[in-house]
């Protein structure tokens, strides 16, 4: 196989944003590229989570894919280049790791982070903790989102100081669901769900686990036994539409 350069692969892309380029390369924005970097991140991790070498390395072309499309479109409109971004990461990193590239001295990981949070606060001169709970994106998926802003307040003592406790307010919000379903208003019966999720995400935290990850593990176990259940109905032949609700549980049943 061809090996190529960073300069190289940058030059091809500069290529296909070209007058005579691709019609479609030439046509993308930073807005128009979103989806793609969400999508190719999320195909990463998927590529970690099968430990898929071959694929990881694949997506991970992509993704660098990404980082240069958005950095040529940027320069194109004398906003910044692919070394301003390569210079702003490469000094954040030094600036990160004073333990590495200074004299700061850490006990271990934990220690780490707790610098690596206070450089932050100081990069972005913050001052209170609702502004580092404002800075987290809200492009994050929403229990990723929830998670990092629970450990935010947790961090200065606004916690639960039991499991028992945090339970105890995933309860107190179904009730309140199940009043604002009687009320019939949409909007009530949204920000009650809503409470009710950020609760859930919130006991994660007590039983140390990642809502993320927990919830994916739940709808993939729900697909692993719908499909037993139609292979349970097609060896009988029959179709799911077919059957009552009653036939499709006894059949979830005997999948479980």
């Amino acid at each position: 196989m061809e090996t190529y350069t960073l300069d190289e692969f940058v030059e091809i892309i500069r290529k296909l944003r070209a007058p005579d380029g691709c019609p479609w390369d030439k046509e993308q924005t930073h807005e128009t590229l979103k989806d793609a970097m969400l999508e190719e991140a999320y195909e990463v991790v998927e590529s970690i989570n099968n430990k898929d070498m071959s694929n990881l390395k694949e997506e991970l072309g992509d993704v660098l894919l990404q980082v240069v499309m958005h950095s040529v479109i940027a320069q194109e409109q004398n906003e910044f280049t692919l070394e301003d971004v390569i210079s702003e990461v490469t000094t954040k990193m030094i600036r990160r790791h004073p333990h590495v590239f200074s004299d700061t001295l850490v006990e271990d990981s934990e220690h780490v982070l707790r610098n690596w949070e206070d450089i932050k606060k100081q990069e972005h001169k913050e001052t209170t903790v609702s502004e580092g709970m404002q800075r987290i994106a809200n492009a994050l998926p929403a229990n990723i989102r929830a998670q990092k802003v629970q450990k935010k307040a947790a961090k200065v003592g606004f916690d639960f100081a039991t499991y028992e406790e945090a339970l105890s307010k995933v309860y107190e919000e179904i009730l309140e669901l199940s009043d604002a379903r009687k009320t019939g208003e949409i909007c009530d019966i949204e920000e009650e769900y809503g409470d009710l999720m950020f609760s859930v995400v919130n006991l994660s935290r007590f039983l140390q686990l990642n809502a993320e990850n927990s919830l994916t593990n739940a709808t993939n176990k729900f697909i692993n036994r719908f499909v037993g259940v139609e292979r349970l109905a097609s060896s009988k032949h029959q179709a799911l539409s077919d059957l009552t609700i009653d036939e499709m549980n006894d059949l979830w049943k005997r999948i479980k």
